[in-house]
């Protein structure tokens, strides 16, 4: 199993308590989701029309500021999952294709461990890179902007520039709602796909929901891969009215950007020292990340650490007076 944050049962399992008494950050999910709507009854009763998809579809592509096709899949994992084995992709731009090399993949690190993974399982070869730079002469390029678990962010004006440089560049934008300014969902280019998560930012990660836009080549490859039913009746209700709710979205990254200097502010009233993050999460360096995750696990407070750093914990942001007060008595 690859490693993942939310895995708070096995934090139960070694500390113990409920899952009531923890206060989970271990993921970049926004802590105060959207309120739910009421959901007709229809919803759950009978398989999702054509008309309710596009309707979500253009709630989305409106919030987005999208140029390009657009396809709901059951969150964003859905589609880095489907993405590496969707035939058409190997047509357009595969071995006849002179300009990349045929089956190579090279991903932006360190990153979301998914990406690589879904394309090594689907037999392609994969090499991890540095630098924007490094990404160049790649048959597809994944940048994951902001990146996750750093923050590191890239100008739409980079990504356009390596977009045509590569045979198809990726971007998952999951960790972007709160700072729109950088997507490139609004850039017209055949040749990038992104890849919004629906869950994060409005808390709603188990309602499966997230987004694909780019090409309608790209677009109706995967929608093939996907089926004609891609969410559910509920996501697509609740998907499509936060989507057209820009009072709560204002309201809501505000909040986020106080809650993160708020952490930021007690992670280095500790002695930790911050690498990075951005409005949903908030990457530290310490002296021992296992020895911190330990302490903070002590007072039921759940953290994300890394394999490939001994020094990197991450935290997602508190919501609420009692998670906030739960997080600075484990500091």
């Amino acid at each position: 199993m690859r490693d993942h944050g939310g895995n708070l049962d096995w934090a139960m399992e070694r500390w113990g308590g409920e899952a009531s008494d923890w206060v989970d950050l271990s993921t970049g999910i926004n802590a105060g989701p959207y309120p739910l709507p009421d959901i007709p009854a229809g919803a759950w009763a009978r398989l999702p029309t054509r008309t309710e998809i596009s309707h979500l579809c253009d709630a989305a592509s409106a919030s987005y500021g999208a140029a390009q096709a657009i396809l709901p899949t059951a969150g964003a994992q859905a589609a880095i999952q489907m993405i590496p084995r969707a035939a058409d992709f190997r047509t357009e731009i595969g071995p006849e294709n002179d300009h990349f090399p045929a089956g190579s993949v090279r991903v932006l690190g360190p990153t979301y461990n998914e990406h690589a993974a879904s394309f090594e399982a689907a037999g392609w070869g994969v090499e991890t890179v540095w630098s924007l730079a490094g990404l160049a002469g790649a048959q597809i390029a994944v940048v994951v902007n902001p990146n996750n678990p750093d923050g590191r962010v890239h100008r739409r004006d980079d990504l356009r520039a390596l977009a045509s440089r590569v045979g198809l560049l990726i971007v998952d934008e999951s960790f972007a709602d709160p700072t729109p300014e950088i997507s490139v969902a609004g850039v017209e280019a055949p040749n990038i796909l992104v890849l919004r998560s629906f869950g994060k930012f409005y808390g709603l990660a188990g309602l499966r929901l997230g987004f694909v836009l780019g090409d309608a080549r790209w677009i109706d490859a995967l929608a093939a891969a996907a089926g004609p039913w891609p969410v559910s009746g509920p996501a697509i209700s609740v998907g499509a009215s936060a989507l057209q709710d820009q009072t709560w979205q204002t309201a809501t990254a505000e909040r986020l950007r106080d809650d993160a200097r708020r952490l930021d502010d007690l992670a280095l009233g500790a002695g930790w020292a911050l690498v990075g993050g951005c409005s949903l999460f908030r990457l530290y360096d310490v002296a021992n990340a296992a020895e911190a995750q330990d302490r903070l696990a002590r007072h039921r407070v759940w953290s994300r650490v890394f394999p490939y750093s001994d020094r990197w914990i991450r935290l997602g942001l508190p919501d609420g007076t009692q998670n906030w007060t739960q997080v600075e008595a484990a500091f």
